[in-house]
């Protein structure tokens, strides 16, 4: 199930919004085949085992099959994984997880039991759900899971008492985050880095498994008509939507209607009803998940988009670059109108892993949920 789990990643950025899943097939303590779902609309990681078993010249028949996820028995983009391991006939079947998707959940574990296939469930359980903690969170709430990435000096500040961010952490961090970009469906900022920084919010200078929709939040519609990311639209460039609070979008419906005929998407947002004075970004990762298709969202800042999106509670995951700098009280915190907090209030995180790039530390964080949160 662990070589499962790995061949299950491999698949991370081109199998999204399906799940990445992994396929070992054994006999006798051997492995006789082994697959991965590579890409959405491709085939699942079972047939890849399948195959994989027939071109090593072996038979299935009485093997044991171990997948990272409960095999699918509906038609979707591809047959029915379930019909496929009925008529290879294992002797056993171990699954690490029940898929919770409602045309699944649990209906291919009954499929494959009703064919005499033994079955066991559980296996790893925690590292697969952890692996496929965005597809869940998608199939659960209907949101996609959210990363909020940022660079940072050592004394928490994302830039100097001027406002000027560039660069605070080294060239080998910012290639990261554009490995980071280069897999996720959606980059999102705020209108003050937009306006400060002027980005493109493309992936530059690694492998581009799928292209991220480009999220400006941008309350006032303030955007110039001549940011780098409104360049090559209708081009083949990436796509980009506006967030724009109601009340704005009011004022300004010519200027919005212009930049629709240019292709950018307008989402209206509303105001946070716990703090009037922010806007609900719930709909709008909503509308992210639903029209399209996105399972990972990346937050890049500045610090009242990340401010907003830690108090409503919808960050899940953080990428930190901390660089071994001071910018002192004049430079601006990562999270802004966050009030005071007390350590028993404080929220937890979960660290995944800490990685060097040469003087900048990256630490990768999971936060960690209360009931009810």
């Amino acid at each position: 199930m662990l070589r499962a789990l790995a061949l299950a990643r491999r698949g991370q950025g081109a199998a999204e919004p399906n799940p990445m899943v992994g396929c070992v097939v054994t006999r006798g303590g051997r492995v006789i085949g082994e697959g991965f779902h590579r890409k959405f609309g491709g085939p699942h990681a079972e047939v890849e085992a399948l195959r994989d078993a027939g071109k090593r010249g072996e038979s299935v028949r009485g093997s044991t099959v171990y997948v990272t996820l409960e095999p699918c028995c509906h038609h979707g983009k591809t047959p029915p994984c379930t019909d496929a391991l009925i008529e290879a006939k294992p002797k056993r079947v171990v699954a690490a997880m029940v898929d919770p998707f409602p045309r699944v959940a649990g209906g291919g574990l009954a499929a494959l039991r009703k064919a005499g296939i033994a079955v066991e469930v559980g296996l790893h359980g925690d590292l697969a759900r952890e692996l496929n903690g965005p597809f869940l969170k998608r199939v659960a709430q209907g949101l996609p899971w959210v990363i909020a990435k940022w660079a940072q000096s050592l004394d928490g500040r994302i830039a100097d008492f001027a406002g000027q961010s560039k660069w605070i952490s080294n060239e080998s961090s910012r290639l990261d985050v554009h490995r980071l970009r280069a897999r996720v469906d959606a980059v999102m900022i705020g209108i003050g880095t937009a306006l400060a920084d002027d980005p493109h919010l493309t992936a530059r200078g690694v492998r581009v498994r799928r292209v991220a929709r480009r999220v400006v939040v941008d309350p006032r519609l303030q955007l110039p008509d001549g940011a780098k990311l409104l360049l090559g639209l209708g081009a083949g460039g990436a796509p980009v939507t506006l967030a724009v609070g109601e009340a704005a979008l009011a004022k300004a419906a010519r200027r919005a209607e212009a930049l629709k005929q240019r292709g950018v998407e307008i989402f209206a947002l509303k105001p946070w009803k716990d703090d009037p004075a922010r806007l609900d970004l719930r709909p709008l990762l909503a509308h992210l998940a639903e029209a399209h298709a996105a399972t990972n969202v990346m937050a890049e800042g500045g610090s009242s988009l990340l401010g907003s999106l830690w108090k409503q509670r919808l960050i899940d995951e953080v990428w930190a670059y901390v660089t071994p700098r001071i910018l002192g009280d004049g430079g601006l915190p990562i999270f802004r109108g966050q009030g005071s907090i007390s350590i028993e209030q404080a929220r937890d995180l979960t660290v995944r892993e800490v990685k060097r790039f040469g003087d900048d530390v990256k630490i990768r964080s999971v936060v960690r949920r209360t009931k009810g949160a």
